[in-house]
């Protein structure tokens, strides 16, 4: 487990954290010009959004990688749709214009030329393992050439996907303030600090213990768990800032020496050795070190035979609003079922409602925290004999994350909202819409397609998304599907099991071209 090379920044001091909280407080007067972006929202402000989708805190990934992660975020071109709004757009490379071509083909009510004069597509052209902000901040040069395309500071903002001291710092060069969480609460977004905001808010969460900094620490941590629970038969490890799963490793404790016993300790330790990490190829002496760097999590492996993982979507105006986004039953894969493939939408309600209500405890403490943009919370919720669903909250999404860019298509698409009471999104038009999302449709006989054959191919089987009945399928990091044989794609439609048979069709239809182009 690596993190992405880090460009040094300059020291973040009194005068700059001064400077800083200056600019963000600008976020307030326009939100209240600019605010209402969501659809159905008439700004007659010109704006400019900086995009940024740096995987800043992510897990290491190939270059290559990096690219289409960047274009995932290219929804956010939906936004154009808006006819006084001006968004620079940053990747590392350059975009296939046919990517973008299909993008802005999406937008109803405007022109694809007009919403084209209003996108700079901008990239340093770098395509090495570091996270875009890093490669942007050690190009003074490429600063000054964001700075200059953005029309008025005062009615400017950067969105990143996340938020570290290097989206911090790239704020305060450009001179415009960020939508986002500040840095200093980062913490609060890593397992440790999720599990004690769990613990000061009341949200059921399962037993356990944080602060882990090394092997030691793990041993002594599970045998004081099961001495609290003498049955416990599996443990998980959580790097802190781990995501979608991969710092993730599960222990095995059954048939060990009973708590207390002299042989335990070294059982733990033995079992420990041997955990089932969800990264595959990881070793144990690097999963220590990153637990050295990190810090980590160990806690139970919550059990049942009826278990789902759904999240909540949520965010926090610059005016100190908490709105519930959305919820999704996650799909998960993996060695143990923990690494994040996709997502359903919406959740299921027999439970959407509950875990929105423990949501919306986290989202009242953010907004005293002074917190402003989007985040997410996962649970894992367990049906036990008598028919009730019991959740556990499991995790603090600080950032955008895997449901953000397929809610926020749907979203753009129709002009429908998510009702938090009802468990229901709605279109403008009254109806009920539904999508089966997923950033992994994968494999190798997928090389054989370029984006332009994808494109093609919803075209002739009418799978495109259709504006006038407001369904069908969307893609998403597409561009290499050539080079790395994976994509990524929203599905969309009237009911779930219609929603579930578009992506199920979409998928059968990829495999039957390749196998017939490979023959």
């Amino acid at each position: 487990m690596q993190s992405s090379p880090l460009v040094p920044t300059p020291e973040f001091t009194p005068d700059r954290a001064a400077r800083f909280e200056e600019l963000q407080r600008k976020l307030v007067p326009l939100w209240r010009l600019i605010g209402r972006t969501d659809p159905g929202g008439d700004v007659q402000d010109s704006n400019t959004l900086v995009v940024l989708p740096s995987l800043t805190a992510e897990i290491d990934v190939p270059g290559p990688m990096h690219q289409i992660y960047e274009e995932r975020f290219l929804f956010m071109t939906f936004l154009l749709r808006q006819p006084h709004l001006h968004m620079i757009y940053i990747t590392s490379g350059r975009v296939d214009p046919l990517v973008i071509d299909y993008y802005l083909h999406q937008l109803p009510d405007v022109t694809v030329s007009n919403a084209r004069k209003r996108l700079h597509l901008v990239a340093p052209g770098d395509g090495s393992d570091k996270a875009l902000v890093h490669k942007v901040l050690e190009r003074p040069w490429f600063v000054r050439r964001i700075r200059d395309l953005i029309a008025d500071p005062e009615r400017a903002h950067l969105v990143p996907f996340l938020t570290t001291d290097a989206e911090r710092e790239l704020a305060l060069q450009l001179d415009i303030p960020m939508y986002a969480a500040d840095p200093r609460y980062f913490a609060l977004g890593g397992k440790s600090g999720a599990r004690r905001l769990f613990a000061e808010e009341g949200l059921p969460h399962p037993l356990g213990v944080e602060d882990i900094a090394d092997e030691g620490e793990f041993v002594r941590a599970i045998a004081a768990m099961r001495a609290e629970k003498p049955a416990l038969r599996r443990v998980i490890t959580k790097l802190n800032q781990g995501v979608s799963g991969m710092g993730n490793a599960v222990v095995n404790l059954r048939d060990l020496p009973p708590p207390g016993d002299a042989a335990e300790a070294e059982a733990i330790t033995t079992r420990l050795r041997g955990m089932q990490f969800e990264l595959p190829g990881l070793r144990y002496d690097d999963y220590l070190r990153g637990v050295a760097e990190q810090g980590a999590i160990v806690e139970e492996m919550i059990e049942g035979e009826v278990k789902e993982s759904p999240s909540v979507q949520m965010r926090i105006s610059p005016l100190g609003v908490v709105q519930i986004l959305s919820t999704h039953d996650q799909m998960l894969g993996g060695p143990s079922g923990q690494s994040y493939l996709g997502a359903v939408f919406p959740a299921d309600p027999a439970y959407s409602r509950l875990i929105t209500s423990e949501a919306a405890k986290i989202g009242d403490r953010f907004v005293r925290e002074g917190i402003v943009g989007r985040f997410a919370l996962d649970f894992l919720v367990v049906k036990g004999d008598d028919g009730q669903w019991q959740p556990f909250a499991i995790e603090v999404n600080l950032r955008k994350g895997g449901t953000t860019h397929p809610f926020l298509t749907l979203q753009y698409l129709t002009d429908g909202l998510y009702d938090p009471d009802t468990g229901e999104f709605t279109t403008e038009w009254g109806e009920r819409r539904y999508y089966v999302a997923s950033d992994h449709i994968e494999s190798p006989a997928y090389r054989i397609f370029t984006a332009e054959d994808l494109l093609d191919l919803i075209s002739v089987h009418r799978l495109t998304f259709d504006q006038t009945c407001q369904t069908g399928v969307v893609l998403h990091m597409f561009s290499g599907v050539g080079q790395l044989g994976r994509l990524g794609v929203t599905c969309i439609h009237g009911t779930p099991q219609r929603a579930r048979g578009l992506y199920d069709d979409f998928v059968a239809l990829l495999d039957r071209e390749a196998a017939a182009r490979l023959k």
